[in-house]
C-alpha cells in the first residue's frame, strides 16, 4: 500500500491548490479524481467553460450590434456556429484541464484517477469502473469533493430540455424559448449567453429579487440592464410544476397573490443552487461528521471531528466559490505544515459575470443595517467617466459603504464594465483597513474604469466626487 503525507479526494480549485501547496511545503502528496481530467466542476463544467461561452456570445453581440456604430462595416450577415462555439469552448477546457495535470506532474504529485472513498480513518479506497479497488494510506487526508447542481424534489431533470449548468453548457442548438428556474448566479450568466444568440429568456425567481446574496443596489441595477437587454423576469413565484412533452417544457408557478401562471418553452434551465457532493465518500468509516445538508462539519481551521481529516471548499459551509476553495486549500496545508494561516470569509470577492459585471466584497448595505453600524455611501456611476462613454459601457455605479465614525471601507459593490478585476482593489484596500478618504487619495489612471472607485470613495468621505 503506497502510503502519503496527505491524500486529497477531488481535484477541483481546492483539492488542486491544496496538493500543489502540500508539495511546496515537502509532503508527499496524492490526489484522487474520479473523472478522466482534473478541475473539478470549475474547469470541467463551471466557471471556465461558462466564461468562454460569455466571451464568445459577446463577441457575436458587439458584431450584429454595436460595430457599425464603431464604423466596422461587415459584408454579409453576420450568423452563430453553436458547434464550432462550443467546440471552442472545450478547446479552452481541455487546455486548462491539460495544465493542471502539468502542474501536478511539475509538483511530483501522485494522481489516481477512481471514485474516492474512505475504507478506514487513514485508508481511501480508489475504485475505477470494474477493477479491482486499489487503497492508498494518507497520514493526514483533505475531503475536497466539492459540490453538483441541486434541484427540487418534484422535479425530472432528462438532461436534454430539462437541464441543469452542465447540460446548457453543450447544447447544439440555439433554444427559442429558454425558462430558467432560479435568478442566480448561474442561471442569469448562462441566460445571457443564450439571450445573446437569439433565444427568448424568462427567469423565474422565488424571492423578491435576482441574485438575492448581494447588495440589493446591486439586484435593482442588474435587472434593469437585462431587462433592457429583452431578458423577461417574473419574480416570487413559486414553481410547482415542469412537465416536459416532446420538445415543449411547461413550468407552472404561482405568483406573489397565490395565482397560478403557466410558462411554455423549449428548453428548461433548473438553476436553483448546488449541493455539497459526498455522495458515496462513505465518511461514516472514518468516523467523520456530515451536517443536516449533507456538508462536512468542520471547525475554524477547516479540520473535522476526525483530528488528521480536513475538508474544504463546497463541500463546507460559506460561499460556493471557486477561489475560496483555494484560500482554504492552501490554508489547509499550511496548517499541516505547522504553520499560523488565516482567512478573512468577509473579504471573498463574489463576482457575476454577466455583462454589464457584478462584484462585490464586504458587508451590504442591508447587513449594516441589521447589524445596526452606522455608515455612509459613496456612489458614482459609469456613465460618468470617458472611458465608459468610449466603449460604450455606460451601465453600472460603484458604491462604496464606510463606516461614519471611522471612514473604515466596510463594503464595496460594483456593476460595470470589467467590474469583477476592479472588485481587487478593494479586496486589498480592506485588506489594509484602509479608510474611503484612502482610496480617493490614490491616483488612478486616466481614463479607466477604476476611476469610479475613486470618485465612489470622494462621494464617501466628503461627498465630493469630481466629475458628477
Amino acid at each position: 500500500m503506497s502510503k502519503y503525507d496527505v491524500v486529497i479526494v477531488g481535484s477541483g480549485p481546492g483539492g488542486y491548490v491544496a496538493a500543489i501547496r502540500c508539495a511546496q511545503l515537502g509532503m508527499k502528496t496524492a490526489i484522487v479524481e474520479k473523472y478522466s481530467t482534473l478541475g473539478g466542476t470549475c474547469l470541467n463544467v463551471g466557471c471556465i467553460p461558462s466564461k468562454a461561452l460569455l466571451d464568445s456570445s459577446h463577441h457575436y453581440e458587439d458584431a450584429v450590434k454595436h460595430f457599425e456604430t464603431h464604423g466596422i462595416d461587415i459584408a454579409g450577415e453576420v450568423k452563430v456556429n453553436l458547434k464550432k462555439m462550443i467546440a471552442r469552448k472545450q478547446a479552452v477546457v481541455d487546455q486548462t484541464t491539460k495544465g493542471i495535470q502539468f502542474l501536478m506532474d511539475k509538483n511530483k504529485i501522485d494522481v489516481y484517477e477512481g471514485h474516492g472513498s474512505f475504507k478506514g480513518a487513514n485508508e481511501i479506497s480508489i475504485k475505477k469502473g470494474r477493477s479491482k479497488a486499489e487503497v492508498i494510506e494518507g497520514k493526514n487526508i483533505i475531503i475536497a469533493t466539492g459540490s453538483k447542481p441541486a434541484s427540487l424534489p418534484f422535479i425530472t431533470l432528462d438532461k436534454e430540455r430539462i437541464i441543469t449548468s452542465t447540460e446548457a453548457l453543450k447544447l447544439k442548438e440555439i433554444p427559442k424559448h429558454m425558462i430558467i428556474i432560479g435568478g442566480g448566479v448561474i442561471g442569469l450568466e448562462l441566460g445571457q449567453v443564450y439571450k445573446r444568440l437569439g433565444a427568448e429568456v424568462t427567469v423565474i425567481e422565488f424571492l423578491d429579487r435576482i441574485i438575492p446574496g448581494m447588495d440589493g443596489g446591486l439586484s435593482k441595477e442588474l435587472m434593469k440592464v437585462l431587462k433592457k437587454q429583452k431578458m423577461k423576469f417574473f419574480l416570487s413565484h413559486k414553481v410547482k410544476g415542469v412537465e416536459r412533452k416532446n420538445n415543449v417544457v411547461k413550468v407552472t408557478a404561482d405568483d406573489k397573490n397565490g395565482k397560478e401562471v403557466e410558462f411554455q418553452g423549449d428548453y428548461c434551465l433548473v438553476s436553483v443552487g448546488r449541493k455539497p457532493y459526498t455522495e458515496g465518500l462513505n465518511a461514516e468509516a472514518a468516523g467523520v461528521k456530515l451536517d443536516e445538508k449533507g456538508r462536512v462539519e468542520v471547525n475554524e481551521h477547516l479540520q473535522t471531528n476526525v483530528d488528521h481529516i480536513y475538508a474544504i471548499g463546497d463541500v463546507v459551509r460559506g460561499a460556493m466559490l471557486a477561489h475560496k476553495a483555494e484560500e482554504e486549500g492552501t490554508m489547509v496545508a499550511e496548517l499541516i505544515a505547522g504553520q499560523k494561516p488565516h482567512i478573512d470569509y468577509n473579504l471573498i470577492p463574489g463576482v457575476v459575470y454577466t455583462w454589464p459585471e457584478v462584484a462585490a466584497v464586504g458587508k451590504t448595505e442591508e447587513q449594516l443595517k441589521e447589524e445596526g453600524i452606522d455608515y455612509k455611501s459613496g456612489q458614482f456611476p459609469m456613465r460618468a467617466l470617458g472611458r465608459s462613454r468610449a466603449s460604450m459601457d455606460i451601465d453600472g455605479f460603484v458604491k462604496i459603504l464606510a463606516d461614519k465614525t471611522t471612514d473604515e471601507v466596510l463594503g464595496v459593490h460594483m456593476i460595470g464594465a470589467r467590474c469583477a478585476d476592479l472588485i481587487t482593489e478593494a479586496v486589498t484596500a480592506m485588506e489594509f483597513r484602509a479608510s474611503a478618504e484612502d482610496i480617493a487619495r490614490m491616483s488612478h489612471a486616466h481614463p479607466t474604469y477604476a476611476e469610479a472607485v475613486k470618485e465612489a470613495a470622494l462621494a464617501a468621505t466628503e461627498n465630493r466626487p469630481l466629475h458628477i
